[in-house]
């Protein structure tokens, strides 16, 4: 299971999250335990690579037609949860 770190959440990511009532724990669940939402192949494998090598992990969820990033640094000190445009 993927460790997270501190969680940071975007000011932005969180008025969405809280407008749509989804929690943010949902999303950061689905991460760590691998679900990385709308990525493509590429980006699925280069995850599995990160999980290997230690690097930063990346993923998307659509929220109710909104796109939400969850990125965990490749140190694991932190993961963040952000809207696209906050990136």
């Amino acid at each position: 299971m993927l460790e997270l770190g501190h969680v940071f959440i975007t000011s932005g990511a969180m008025i969405v999250l809280k407008t749509l009532e989804v929690s943010p724990s949902t999303l950061l669940k689905r991460h760590q335990e691998g679900d990385w939402g709308e990525l493509d192949d590429e980006d699925r494998k280069a995850n599995q690579d990160a999980l290997i090598y230690g690097l930063r992990v990346m993923s998307v969820y659509r929220v109710l037609g909104v796109r939400v990033r969850v990125i965990t640094e490749a140190n694991r000190s932190s993961t963040t949860i952000l809207l696209p445009e906050e990136y």
